[in-house]
């Protein structure tokens, strides 16, 4: 029997791996998609190929990708494999917004989503978010020429600097980002035989961060540029017990898809006992037990597994209130440079708190000319789909035609802005289990529905004040044309299926990320957050909850000091996890 079973290889699984192993715990790390060990060899930066590798699918890429329903116009951007979608993440890692914690008395407190609010207060979370920070590591990020046009805007309109991380005021910053610092080439040259470690380090500014990032080359796994979990905690994990004494290293199993989470009766109360995977190039299933089970699976297969383990849901908040940060995208067009296809993604933001905010987008010309085509709004130009405001851009949905082509003749004088809203947690936008669609190799697949017709009247207010504050900004920034997207929903940033809360009736999980109907089961992923953090990227709020989460399943289910393993912090480019590493 393990002592740990951890379902999901993401971006909060091998957070709490990591954790346990170091405390000596025996850690089994499971990932139904495939494990790229030499993403070098395996990865390009062709956004066709890339398409294909990275998506919600087996490891075998012959095979089709799995299945999931959505009734609706949207788009579900989440990948499989070890790293989950960190590894095309913007690597953006602000923290929460301290409105969106019980006991918060700011002066913005009764702006947020107050039904639904973390069950602890901001101060607990931050040693975390400290902790989860110096690992990775989480640094400023570099700036360049799209940045430096997003202050100009920010600025002009009157938008104070933050130099805090934490946002208590309207105001603008760089973002903090797990991406390291460019370092010797890096940065200052586009020839690639002078962008190999070591004369190379950290971000090279090659600009492809969704197609995964191998910068820079032959560098260690974990000294390569962006902080995904398979660079950063992953390797870590797999080496415990070299750079933590008393530490173990985990065990991972890769293209093992778990189908069921099994139960016992003990003394009247559902117990977790075994998980039971199914081994994607065989077929096999395997079962093993395991003293206490996370599930990391994410905000949609997490509450479609416990659904299809027919775990109790007795006050059937399981798979509702998925949150995704009712996301839109506007774009300037300038007749200066703005270098948006160099460097990382997004490295600019602008907090409004209680709202939302707003961060600078640039991508590469495919993915551009994808942006411009998702849209709920229409055709620019011709009709509108019947949304009521453009915010005050120039156009609001689709270019088509010789405009489109006009849009897209030089990206580097466009300047993306993404609008992220604080949107409220909404019973009716839930994860439920398809009966329209047949059951695939692991139970029934996942319908997603995002009622984005009509959400909360305080959701639709923070992306309309948000959208109309990224047309004054670019407007201020020199842009002489602005066009709204108008995005249908984009589930990049989900969140709450699982979520933990104050009050039993209306949450999976307790203060502890401990579910509240089945024992000995934890939930380690996005879906345990209590709402949408304010609107911030999730990644790092999820990575710190996960770490408190390791923490409480230590002391309460093992047994052990809380502080064991937290006296030394250790960063994952250490020297001594760099060696331990390259040598595997």
């Amino acid at each position: 029997m393990r002592d740990v079973i951890v379902i999901g290889a993401g971006g909060g699984g091998p957070i709490v791996a990591k954790e346990l192993a170091a405390r000596g715990l025996d850690v089994l790390l499971l990932e139904g998609g495939p494990r790229h060990t030499e993403p070098e060899q395996e990865w390009d930066h062709f956004e066709s190929q890339a398409l294909g590798r990275f998506r919600w699918g087996p490891a075998d890429r012959s095979k089709p990708a799995w299945m999931r329903e959505m009734p609706h116009n949207g788009l579900s951007f989440q990948i499989s494999g070890v790293g989950g979608t960190t590894q095309i993440y913007a690597a953006n890692c602000p923290r929460a917004m301290p409105g969106v914690f019980v006991g918060y008395s700011g002066a913005d407190a009764g702006a947020y989503d107050v039904s639904h609010l973390f069950p602890f207060p901001y101060r607990e979370l931050v040693p975390y978010y400290q902790w989860v920070e110096h690992t990775l590591p989480v640094q400023t990020a570099p700036m360049g020429t799209k940045e430096a046009l997003f202050y100009r805007g920010a600025e002009r309109l009157g938008l104070p600097v933050n130099t805090s991380k934490d946002v208590s005021r309207d105001s603008f910053r760089p973002h903090e980002n797990a991406i390291l610092q460019p370092g010797g080439t890096a940065g200052r040259t586009a020839d690639a035989s002078r962008l190999l470690w070591p004369s190379a380090q950290g971000c090279t500014f090659c600009g492809y961060c969704m197609q995964g990032c191998y910068q820079p080359r032959q560098a260690p796994r974990n000294l390569k540029a962006k902080r995904s979990t398979d660079n950063s905690y992953v390797p870590m994990a797999l080496t415990a017990s070299r750079w933590q004494p008393g530490g173990r290293d985990i065990t991972l199993v890769s293209d093992a898809f778990v189908t069921a989470i099994g139960v016992s009766d003990e003394g009247g109360a559902t117990t977790a006992r075994h998980v039971t995977w199914r081994v994607g190039a065989t077929g096999e299933r395997v079962t093993e037990e395991a003293r206490v089970i996370v599930m990391a699976a994410g905000a949609t297969e997490s509450p479609r597994l416990w659904l299809n383990s027919e775990l109790p849901n007795p006050n059937g908040w399981v798979g509702r209130g998925y949150t995704d940060h009712y996301m839109d995208a506007l774009i300037g067009e300038f007749d200066e440079a703005t270098g948006s296809s160099k460097g990382p993604i997004s490295a600019a933001r602008a907090d409004f708190p209680g709202r939302g905010f707003l961060m600078n987008i640039s991508v590469t010309p495919g993915l551009q000319a994808f942006m411009n085509g998702f849209s709920d709004g229409g055709l620019a130009g011709f009709y509108s789909n019947g949304h009521p405001d453009d915010a005050g851009a120039d156009t609001i949905g689709r270019l088509v035609g010789n405009r489109f082509a006009r849009f897209m003749s030089n990206i580097d004088r466009l300047l993306g802005v993404f609008v992220l809203t604080d949107d409220d947690v909404e019973a009716n936008n839930r994860v439920t289990l398809s009966r329209t669609y047949a059951a695939d190799e692991h139970g029934a697949i996942p319908r997603i529905f995002l009622d984005h017709r009509h959400r909360s009247g305080r959701t639709v207010a923070n992306r309309e004040f948000l959208a109309r504050k990224a047309v004054e900004l670019l407007r201020a920034a020199g842009a002489r044309t602005v066009h709204r997207l108008n995005w249908p929903p984009a589930i990049v940033h989900p969140h709450s299926t699982m979520r933990m809360g104050l009050d039993p009736a209306d949450s999976v999980c307790d203060e502890n990320a401990a579910a509240r109907a089945v024992r000995h089961l934890y939930i380690a992923d996005n879906s345990v957050l209590a709402n949408a953090i304010g609107g911030p990227n999730p990644t790092l709020t999820t990575q710190a909850l996960a770490t408190r989460t390791a923490e409480k399943i230590f002391a309460l289910e093992f047994g052990g000091d809380p502080w064991v393993g937290r006296e030394s912090p250790v960063s994952s480019i250490d020297h001594v996890v760099t060696e331990a590493v390259s040598r595997r």
